[in-house]
């Protein structure tokens, strides 16, 4: 069984209107934090930057919660800037869905997939294994993979999943020779 893993090369960008300009992109650029305590209530806030115009806005994270409330790590971690806690931040769903927001994965992936030469012997089972949640078309990630088009990966492989829907999750398919799908 072959190894493919689809690997985050970068933060994805936020799909994200800035009331400076009209782009509707924004990054995290290198993740910042900025907490901020009045009395026993915290508020804490992940920065994000316009990718056109670099205006910085504040998108919460914690509102008005109690010190005590907050895990001392996760709180070091705020103050840290930790680039995990910025990505884990960045990539939770509830988070996302709360403010309104969508990741753009566009160049933010790759897909390492080891070399394997025209002679090896056909078929080929490959496992499919993602280290984040970046979702990606298997139609895609397999023509990529195999150096075919997208068209041509439906005669070439077998597998249960549906290819044109984004997935998140590993998956295996094996992939026939050119002519001999069945």
């Amino acid at each position: 069984m072959l190894p493919w893993i689809v690997r985050r090369t970068r933060l994805p960008l936020l799909s994200w209107r800035c009331l400076d300009c009209p782009s509707k992109s924004a990054t995290t650029g290198k993740g910042r934090f900025r907490a901020n305590a009045n009395g026993k209530l915290l508020d804490v806030w992940l920065l994000v930057r316009c990718v056109s115009c670099d205006r910085t806005s504040k998108l919460p994270v914690h509102e008005r919660a109690t010190v005590r409330s907050i895990d001392p790590a996760l709180l070091d971690g705020y103050h840290a800037n930790d680039p995990k806690l910025v990505a884990a931040t960045l990539l939770d769903p509830l988070f996302l869905r709360r403010h309104g927001l969508a990741l753009d994965w566009h160049g933010a992936w790759e897909l390492d997939a080891l070399p394997v030469g025209l002679d090896e012997a056909w078929p080929w089972q490959v496992a499919v294994d993602f280290e984040d949640p970046v979702p990606v078309r298997p139609d895609r990630l397999i023509a990529q993979g195999l150096g075919c088009s997208r068209s041509e990966v439906p005669r070439r492989i077998k597998s249960d999943i549906s290819l044109r829907r984004p997935r998140t999750l590993g998956f295996t398919f094996i992939a026939m020779a050119r002519g001999s799908a069945g």
